[in-house]
């Protein structure tokens, strides 16, 4: 890691543009289909290969899905906006350009709001970062290089045309993001909406969402900003931060050293920890935009704006705060319950007949967690209804059963499903509060452990807890854990 030991105050000056893949069932401008992971190049035909004489039809669900993010990022949805061709050549390109959108994009302005916390005392700092556009457009192929020389001598590469013409969003923010955890912060917010929204699953290990940083550095109190610099294609939130903070070391030790900083791309090397050089950056002019003659503008009428607008659904940032007000959640809780969009409504539905919100919120954001975690499943697939666990976490707090013989039948509930005081009364587990009955094992424990008694009474009260342990084994989890911990200490201390 580069390390600048310069005294000067430098600042950073970030920019994310994030390509969202859209989870349409079919291209952009084609019938083709979006499956991930089939054959190389079956999901192809002549319009999103470019065939001469083709004339390509932009998919509805792709305009519906760009003005419903814009929405969300509280932008303005252009009553005109047009498709452009973008002139580059490259091997994954078939046509030799990508239909996009240039001058009149749908979506111009927005904000979105990310949350920091601040590890020295907890605090919760909210910062807006600004949108300046968001596009429609294709994405093009995909180049598999391979270093093998078994067959051809030498290096190859291949390229697979399935990925040619899927959906993408392109959101590209303004420059007002300063360190790496904040650009991760972004990232992450923005998945949460396109996740939110239903319009993409946002996986970036299989590219559905992909950021470019635009970075540069400049002295403390500077207006003008310094040589920009591209790092292409982060594919992780962690990436993305320590590319950024790699990236400011190595910008602020030009500096300190009076060397030239180059506006170029560069990618991120996981494996050494750095970024490298790739090719000098290109500008607008480089790529010779031109209005695409084979598809029509678009105008936006007031009433389908209306209908689109309905069919937004309360977004993230609105429920994190809602949790804390109405809720009572510590923001750790809100941030965890309302990440993903299914975990939030199965939440919402379990408490909203009144079950208790805080035990409800460590039920899912802990046992039930570890398990989607461990299985790998989403709280969709999961046998145990929110009805259900509303009805578990009220046999707790109704002392039917205590907390370790829920964790035992939680299992069973969360496999096969079905009503948890169904399950206590065919196993006999419902909790034991008889005064007479819990005395009644404390005495046998006592009896058997003479020893510990001794030096209990010798001052080591930890032992207390040994005397807990034996009775809720002797009672099979089944004691109230509290009144034996009271009923013991006074047995003890007779």
């Amino acid at each position: 890691m580069i390390k600048s030991s310069s005294d000067k105050k430098y600042e950073a000056v970030i920019g994310l543009e994030t390509h969202c893949q859209l989870n349409t069932s079919s291209k952009i401008f084609c019938t083709c289909s979006t499956k991930f992971s089939s054959s190389p190049n079956t999901n192809i035909c002549p319009i999103c290969l470019g065939y001469p004489g083709v004339l390509p039809v932009l998919n509805k669900e792709v305009l519906s899905s760009a003005v419903k993010l814009g929405l969300a990022l509280k932008a303005k949805i252009a009553n005109y906006s047009k498709f452009d061709r973008k002139q580059y050549f490259y091997p994954d390109l078939p046509k030799n350009y990508q239909i996009s959108q240039y001058d009149f994009p749908i979506v111009e302005g927005g904000t979105l709001e990310i949350e920091l916390t601040d590890k020295n005392n907890q605090e919760t700092i909210y910062k807006n970062i600004g949108i300046t556009r968001l596009h429609m457009e294709e994405d093009a192929g995909k180049l598999i290089h391979s270093g093998s020389a078994q067959l051809t001598g030498s290096n190859y590469s291949l390229i697979d045309f399935n990925r040619t013409g899927i959906p993408l969003l392109e959101i590209v923010s303004e420059p007002d993001l300063r360190t790496g955890q904040e650009a991760a912060e972004y990232a992450q917010e923005l998945r949460r909406l396109v996740r939110y929204l239903k319009i993409s699953d946002g996986n970036m290990q299989e590219g559905s969402l992909r950021c470019d940083v635009n970075i540069s550095v400049r002295l403390l109190g500077q207006i003008e900003y310094g040589t920009k610099v591209e790092i292409k294609n982060m594919n992780s939130f962690s990436a993305i931060q320590k590319a950024i903070e790699y990236e400011i070391n190595r910008q602020t030790h030009l500096l300190d050293n009076n060397e030239t900083i180059f506006q170029e791309t560069r990618l991120w090397d996981e494996s050494s920890q750095e970024t490298i050089s790739m090719r000098k950056k290109a500008g607008a002019s480089d790529y010779r935009y031109f209005p695409e003659p084979d598809l029509p503008p678009i105008e936006i009428l007031s009433d389908q704006l209306e209908f689109w607008k309905k069919e937004l659904p309360e977004l993230p940032a609105y429920k994190r705060r809602r949790y804390q007000d109405i809720f009572g959640l510590s923001s750790y809780d809100a941030r965890i319950l309302s990440d993903d969009r299914e975990i939030a409504e199965y939440f919402e539905e379990t408490v909203s007949n009144g079950a208790d919100v805080k035990l409800v919120a460590n039920w899912i954001t802990q046992e039930i967690a570890a398990y989607l975690n461990n299985e790998k499943l989403a709280i969709t697939e999961i046998a145990l209804r929110p009805k259900h666990l509303e009805e578990l976490v009220l046999l707790i707090e109704k002392k039917v059963i205590s907390g370790k013989i829920a964790k035992e039948i939680l299992p069973t509930l969360l496999k096969e499903g079905g009503s948890p005081q169904d399950i206590v009364n065919k196993n006999g587990l419902t909790q034991i509060s008889s005064e007479e009955t819990i005395i009644k094992i404390i005495n046998e424990v006592i009896e058997e452990n003479p020893l510990e008694v001794d030096k209990y009474k010798a001052g080591k009260k930890k032992l207390k807890g040994f005397f807990v342990g034996q009775v809720m084994k002797k009672s099979e989890g089944r004691a109230d854990p509290k009144l034996t911990n009271q009923l013991i200490e006074k047995k003890l201390n007779e």
